[in-house]
């Protein structure tokens, strides 16, 4: 069983930032796929970022160009970088892993889920 710790959420203006972290139990080189999601009140979870193992990233259409996703892995944590956030990007985020290889990134396939972290970005 892995566990994910996610922190890091808040209140911010529209245009600021956040980074939000997420914190394994285990390796990050054990976990094929790690990956940021987000659930905005009456909308269904939505793939964010992602960090294939091997290097690769992925971002969402959405927010291309303003998150970024980056890891450090001695201390087995993954990041998301928020910037020029805007009010549509308010939403509980959750980290997410699986242990397995998918070519789909919906949120059923993945295995290990976080507590979420509520980011609120005000106009």
């Amino acid at each position: 069983q892995v566990q994910l710790v996610e922190s890091g959420g808040g209140l911010v203006q529209a245009g600021g930032s956040l980074r939000l972290s997420c914190a394994a139990s285990t390796s990050v080189f054990s976990l094929n796929f790690m990956a940021w999601y987000r659930q905005a009140p009456g909308k269904q979870r939505e793939w964010v970022a992602g960090f294939i193992s091997g290097g690769d990233t992925k971002y969402a259409d959405s927010v291309k160009g303003r998150f970024t996703i980056s890891r450090d892995n001695a201390k087995n944590t993954v990041y998301l970088q928020m910037n020029s956030l805007k009010p549509e990007d308010t939403a509980v985020y959750y980290c997410a892993a699986r242990t397995y290889y998918s070519d789909t990134y919906h949120p059923s396939s993945m295995s290990f889920w976080g507590q979420g972290t509520q980011v609120t970005v005000s106009s």
